[in-house]
């Protein structure tokens, strides 16, 4: 089951005597155990009817004496079991026989961050009968804009796919992160209005002149003098524009670039599809396709890999700064 059905039930107020929430992106996690913590029990029933354990500090043992147990104040009791990838999680004779007749007036929220249970396991099987699991996996980069929109029109609002390009190349797949500042601007744009690039400068930070989407934009062009001038502006503020995130950023694109080139079909939509972008930005694929050959594009993507080693140090000078690599890089992906 996914989050957002999970948290539609839990707003109806259908809830499971057990939840397992693992996986590699702790944002989802949080969101589920979050909303079972705030719903279920009013704050005089917190009191009595819910309890907090932590991995690292517990056991199945403790666990399972405390699910056991009957709630006072309310219809259930709630026992979170925050960092549960901190538990010896081996099939424990206990646990499972409490999984296997869970009572049914307490939820129980295994909050497993970072990793996945072993879905071999009695264990896990048990629990997967007994409740619901959510495996909750990291985005991939090419997946971090559509979501960032998706967020905006949960929301009733909308947001430019410009700006969540944007976003998604100096954000990361950091999803908890991603979430902050689409707050920050849920509260700050007007509700009637697009949010586009020039919200996302003054609320988050990034310049909406100088960034890697415009450098991307600008090698598109083969634009020389705009291309250096976003490179002078990285290697004037390298904390805010690190070299890695850069040619990450870079690496993406002229992949996707490539990858164009080999579309049988290069139709706005069926292109969008293939390549994980919105329509919006096809045209560029279409532009950087005409201006660099499928030769040309095998020969940028090696100069990437040199130029991610040598920003790590490798067959380069120890004076080499990161400005000096991307000035390089840049002209040779250019000429």
């Amino acid at each position: 089951m996914d989050a957002k059905t999970i948290l539609s039930d839990v707003k109806k107020g259908k809830f499971s005597p057990v939840y397992l929430l693992h996986g590699e992106e702790s944002y989802f996690i949080d969101l589920v155990a979050d909303a079972i913590e705030g719903s279920v029990l009013n704050d005089a029933q917190k009191g009595f009817d819910q309890t907090i354990l932590y991995g690292k500090d517990t056991d199945f043992v403790t666990i399972v004496n405390a699910a056991k147990r009957y709630p006072m104040m309310s219809d259930y009791q709630v026992i979170l079991v925050k960092e549960a990838q901190n538990l010896k999680w081996k099939d424990d004779e206990l646990f499972q026989k409490y999984l296997e007749s869970p009572t049914p007036t307490t939820i129980l929220v295994l909050a497993h961050k970072y990793g996945l249970v072993d879905k071999r396991k009695k264990t896990y099987k048990l629990a997967d009968k007994a409740g619901i699991v959510l495996e909750s996996k990291k985005l991939y980069d090419d997946k971090v804009a559509p979501w960032i929109a998706d967020q905006f029109q949960a929301e009733g609002r909308r947001i430019h796919p410009q700006a969540a390009a944007l976003m998604a190349d100096y954000l990361g797949t950091d999803l908890s992160k991603v979430a902050n500042e689409i707050d920050k601007l849920l509260l700050n744009v007007a509700l009637d209005k697009e949010v586009d690039i020039s919200d996302i400068e003054r609320n988050i930070g990034i310049s909406k002149d100088f960034n890697v989407f415009e450098l991307n934009t600008a090698l598109t062009k083969k634009n020389v003098f705009k291309a250096f001038q976003i490179v002078d502006y990285f290697a004037a503020n390298p904390k805010s524009n690190p070299i890695p995130v850069v040619i990450g950023s870079l690496g993406s694109y002229f992949t996707k670039v490539l990858k164009y080139h080999y579309l049988p079909d290069k139709s706005s939509q069926a292109a969008a599809k293939e390549l994980g972008v919105h329509p919006f930005f096809t045209k560029d694929y279409e532009m950087a396709a005409r201006n660099y050959s499928r030769r040309k594009m095998f020969d940028v993507i090696n100069l990437l890999k040199e130029y991610d080693l040598k920003s790590k140090g490798m067959h380069v000078g120890p004076n080499t700064t990161s400005g000096e690599l991307l000035r390089e890089l840049v002209y040779k992906i250019i000429h």
